[in-house]
């Protein structure tokens, strides 16, 4: 009778010890779902902020500036970590301040010719980019809703950026948008990849750090071929757009979307990260007075359902498998790496 007293009672503190970790587990995730939708509040407010500070800065001049301001703020917050950086975080950070970085100049040049709120809803289109380029590169499988939902963002798209009178008129900065949301999408896909492999901390000062030493030598190139001449009024409006956009939207915004994917899938960050045009939108409407018009109404009410339906209808853009690979975290591989 002692064995089996014993017996149960290690089979009780087991059940309990696996419940304890699930019930760690849901509060991370809870917790990293609350950090994914700060960080798209503050990415939506900051379309309005690079919006009016463009108008006292050339476009890759503000960014130079703020991912250098950014850099030094996280390098001093985490001294530490500089030291123990390893040369796979840097070639995966560096990768990850590619993605970025080329999505923040085409977003930034596009603010300058097209609309806060267009910018924010056309940015957003990333969420749907996600599933689709995991199937092209990673070799997932997708849903006829996700196809569905692919096609209606893809037409609410075409409503929101297109004129009535036709393509001609197509405004350049939504293109350069869209470009810079297939950017975003990688990025989105490659953070959940390399968060389970290397330091998040390192990751996120790399990858900001990357994008500043990309800036620099960019600013002087534009600057040298008359392609985008060096302007930077150095108003007080344009060094609190700076500061908020390297502090909030910068250091905390990426370090803290870098922590919380390790706890949720590249899909359903997508998901939270579409709220992000709302948060553009809502912001636009209050501080510039932009509105939308009916044709663009319906556009962005078409890609808001193609966003629903194909993450929520669908199946999950990235698999939690039965046994992960690091535990507790989302893994997936690339299809060139199965090779």
């Amino acid at each position: 009778m002692d064995r089996i007293g014993v017996q149960a009672e290690a089979i009780t503190d087991t059940l309990s010890w696996h419940i304890a970790r699930v019930e760690t587990r849901m509060d991370a995730r809870k917790k990293a779902d609350l950090s994914l939708m700060f960080c798209s509040l503050i990415w939506g407010v900051t379309f309005v902020v690079v919006k009016n500070a463009l108008d006292e800065s050339s476009a890759f001049l503000f960014l130079a500036v703020r991912f250098t301001i950014a850099t030094v703020v996280m390098a001093l917050l985490q001294m530490q970590v500089i030291a123990r950086i390893e040369p796979q975080e840097i070639f995966a950070g560096m990768r990850l301040a590619f993605f970025m970085f080329a999505g923040y100049c085409f977003q930034t040049a596009g603010l300058q010719y097209t609309t806060a709120s267009n910018s924010g809803f056309v940015t957003g289109s990333s969420v749907v980019l996600v599933p689709l380029l995991l199937a092209v590169f990673w070799g997932r499988r997708l849903t006829r809703w996700i196809y569905l939902g692919a096609f209606a963002a893809l037409v609410g798209l075409y409503f929101l950026t297109v004129p009535a009178e036709g393509l001609r008129y197509l405004n350049r900065g939504d293109v350069l948008t869209f470009v810079a949301a297939g950017f975003y999408a990688v990025h989105i896909i490659l953070v959940g990849e390399y968060t389970q492999e290397h330091s998040v901390r390192a990751l996120s000062l790399i990858q900001v750090a990357g994008c500043a030493v990309m800036a620099w030598p960019l600013t002087g190139a534009a600057a040298a071929i008359h392609w985008q001449p060096t302007r930077f009024s150095g108003t007080w409006a344009l060094w609190l757009g700076i500061g908020i956009c390297a502090v909030f939207a910068t250091a905390v915004a990426f370090t803290v979307q870098l922590w919380a994917q390790q706890f949720t899938s590249p899909g359903h960050a997508a998901i939270l990260f579409a709220l992000e045009p709302v948060f553009a939108v809502i912001t636009s409407y209050v501080v510039l007075h932009e509105r939308l018009s009916v044709r663009a109404m319906k556009g962005a009410g078409l890609v808001v359902a193609g966003i629903v339906l194909a993450e929520l209808l669908g199946a999950p853009t990235a698999p939690e498998a039965p046994e992960p690979v690091f535990e507790g975290r989302i893994y997936f591989k690339p299809w060139w790496k199965e090779r």
